[in-house]
């Protein structure tokens, strides 16, 4: 029986120990209160056993070895200081709050001076304050397997790696790939990281346990090289002159991808800079310090909330019917091999499921399949896949002609043209050839839902599973409820969802549901500031420097100009000329109809796109322009607000109709499904975050200024007046 909770201990013949973490009740390790207690306990049995000459950290878990810290023991860390703040004063609060949060620091230390070797054997991910857990141990091999990856990933949450992260991969790698490493926050292959200094060795899965004890009974040192005498830094002394060549540059890449959004990013160059010129004790505190303050800051809280635990929460299920059974699907049928139809298929298949791809002839479906040929291709070129995994997918897909061919298929979704008629004769069809009681699906990224739902024989069986382009690369995927679609159907659309590691979010029913709602504003947005004559590269460059992944003139010639002008002429159609607006419709019919310009697909849109050499702005656009606004008499930061506050009035407007009914969807969605500034937790994190009352005067002052476009919902008016939020405060139940 081991002495610990959360690790196997043994010790072999030759003195080696051999420290298996295997938390129950967990399919993966994470760092917690009671994982730290376990090892300073562990970090004290093999220093004072005298027989023990060394220990080797692996995993018991299949695929895994840790995925860092549960950030849910993070967050409680600030809630801790608040109350404490409350009840002994700030000074009193922020001295247990530094010590708690350098905790983990300190004990790694403890561990990489202890005098006693210790070697880390890696099989699957090694993330975050597990993969730093690794560093700070003296040896680290890892296994060949493709599961296997290392990283520190902290920077997606908001954060950076707390515990001695930045001072050890600095003194690892040159300055530059360390601070590259540490920005990306990129998961590396074994190989990879060996290559950077990261690793000592890679082996095949049996031997990393085998290999790590040979290190320690072959001599392995119990000192780490900067601990050694004579430690020269890679990239020499920071104010050497090899040294100083590397802060500009890093200062000027940081301002360019940050746009000093991030607080994170700039604690990284601090703690990189400070750490590297100071002994490592030292430098450890000074990234401690660092690591408090980002800890506590509004960035750190909104990103862990939205991104770690919110997006947990929504892939475990968190709205899904708790009454309807588990589906197991094994065949889903996609109508319309297009893009969009294709790409679906592709990630079906590539998760393991059989599909049958319909289109009109057979021709049109075997081009469908044939993406899926140049995708998996791509990825052999890459070194992600191998020609058999290619070979195996291609064989899970059909490609026909004949609706019959759906039979026996357990979802059906149809992906053809975005036309009412089309898609109502598509949905008859597909009825007519599955079996009774198949699930049938909608893939429509502006048609209501109930409507279709009508030409299906049961409309409680029929729900819309909306992509987002590319399919393979995009990670969301909204689900529509119509009017009349029961639990079953939502049920088997969130199981599908979850089978192809896609993130949902359920919405109900209404024209542009959630996301094309809130991107419409965007693009909005920027379409009227070019009519007023604001000049069309500070419009692209407030976009980015708002935290949006593209300006919006760029993002509408991505979505296609013809595509964004049928859908206002829709709208003004179905529901009357008070839903657009004129200037709009008159821009977009002057550059499609007029110009014939129709966005990137035809390398003409806002912007030229060459066929050599990266896109421009079109020249023209000054033409459309009535007047002309000098750059200097711009206020900058009112354009980030208008481009944020648009989208966050768009989110708030759809849970005051309840379109949206959980906060955690329109964020996590406002995120992954059209990039909204991630350092705001999205859209309605961002409200949260300067407070309903604050974010409604400035609401009002865009609406003074620009017109009722930007009237605050009379939610948001209560919400103001009551002090309220969408977020209560109240820490989340998932755990990492």
């Amino acid at each position: 029986m081991s002495d610990f909770r959360n690790f196997g201990f043994e010790v072999d013949g030759d003195g080696i120990a051999l420290a298996t973490w295997d938390m129950a009740g967990r399919s993966m390790n994470v760092i917690t209160v009671e994982v730290m207690e376990d090892l300073s306990r562990l970090i004290d049995r093999v220093v004072e056993d005298p027989i023990i000459k060394g220990c080797v950290i692996t995993s018991g878990k299949k695929d895994s070895f840790s995925g860092g810290a549960d950030l849910t023991m993070l967050q409680s860390l600030s809630a801790a200081y608040e109350s404490l703040k409350k009840a002994k004063g700030e000074e009193e609060a922020m001295r247990v709050f530094f010590e708690e949060s350098q905790r983990l620091s300190l004990l790694y230390r403890r561990l990489e001076t202890c005098g006693k070797p210790f070697a880390a054997a890696i099989h699957g991910v090694c993330l975050g304050g597990a993969f730093e857990l690794a560093l700070a141990c003296h040896f680290r091999v890892a296994s060949d397997a493709a599961v296997t990856r290392v990283g520190l990933p902290e920077i997606k949450v908001g954060l950076f790696p707390g515990a001695g992260g930045t001072q050890r991969v600095a003194r690892l790698m040159p300055t530059g790939d360390a601070l590259q490493m540490l920005f990306k926050g990129e998961q590396i292959r074994p190989l990879m990281a060996r290559n950077m200094g990261l690793l000592h060795a890679v082996a095949p899965e049996g031997e990393i346990v085998q290999t790590a004890k040979s290190w320690i009974l072959n001599g392995g040192s119990a000192t780490s090289p900067w601990d050694q005498k004579g430690y020269k830094l890679p990239s020499n002394k920071v104010y050497s002159a090899a040294g100083m060549q590397i802060w500009p540059a890093a200062n000027a890449i940081y301002r360019r991808e940050t746009q000093d959004n991030y607080p994170a990013a700039y604690a990284i160059l601090e703690a990189v800079y400070q750490g590297l010129q100071l002994p490592m004790d030292l430098a450890l505190r000074v990234e401690s310090r660092w690591f408090a303050k980002i800890l506590r800051s509004k960035e750190a809280a909104a990103m862990i909330r939205t991104l770690f635990i919110s997006m947990q929460d929504l892939n475990k299920g968190a709205r899904r019917p708790k009454s309807e059974p588990a589906t197991s699907l094994k065949r889903i049928g996609v109508v319309g091999a297009g893009f969009m139809g294709a790409g679906i298929a592709y990630v079906s298949a590539l998760a393991g499921l059989d599909v049958v791809l319909i289109d009109r002839d057979t021709e049109s479906a075997e081009r469908g399949k044939a993406h899926s040929h140049k995708l998996m291709s791509d990825q052999i070129m890459k070194g992600r896949a191998k020609s058999a995994d290619r070979d195996a997918l291609l064989a899970r897909i059909t490609a026909s002609a004949e609706y019959r061919s759906l039979s026996d298929c357990d979802l059906v979704i149809e992906a053809v043209f975005e036309d009412p008629s089309v898609k109502a004769d598509v949905i008859a069809k597909i009825q007519e050839a599955v079996r009774p009681g198949t699930i049938i699906a909608s893939n429509t990224s502006t048609l209501p839902i109930s409507g279709l739902a009508r030409h299906a024989a049961d409309p409680a069986g029929f729900i819309g599973i909306h992509f987002f382009s590319p399919v393979e690369k995009m990670m969301l995927v909204e689900i529509i409820k119509g009017a009349e679609t029961g639990d079953r159907a939502l049920a088997t659309a969130l199981d599908f969802v979850r089978a192809i590691k896609k993130t949902p979010i359920v919405v109900n029913d209404a024209r542009g549901f959630f996301a094309n709602r809130c991107v419409g504003a965007y693009i909005l947005e920027g379409h009227l500031m070019l009519v007023e004559g604001v000049p069309a590269a500070m419009i692209e460059n407030a976009g980015k420097q708002a935290g949006m992944p593209v300006g919006p003139l760029s993002l509408n010639d991505e979505v296609a100009l013809d595509l964004a002008l049928r859908i206002v002429r829709a709208t003004k159609a179905q529901v009357g000329p008070n839903a657009i607006n004129p200037s709009q419709e008159e821009l977009l019919t002057r550059l499609v109809e007029q110009e014939g310009r129709l966005g990137r697909k035809n390398r003409k849109g806002f912007y030229d796109y060459p066929e050599s050499g990266p896109k421009r702005l079109w020249p023209g656009l000054a033409n459309l322009q009535k007047q002309h606004l000098l750059g200097e008499t711009i206020d900058m930061e009112e354009l980030k607000q208008r481009l944020l506050i648009s989208q966050a009035l768009e989110g708030a407007r759809t849970v005051e109709e309840g379109v949206i009914t959980d906060p955690r969807e329109a964020d996590v969605g406002s995120i992954l499904g059209f990039g909204f500034a991630p350092y705001t937790g999205g859209v309605l994190s961002y409200i949260d975050m300067m407070g309903a009352k604050s974010f409604v005067a400035l609401a009002d002052g865009l609406r003074d200024r620009h017109g009722e476009r930007f009237v605050a919902p009379a939610l948001l008016r209560e919400m103001a007046a009551e002090g309220k939020r969408f977020y209560n405060g109240e820490t989340s139940r998932a755990a990492a």
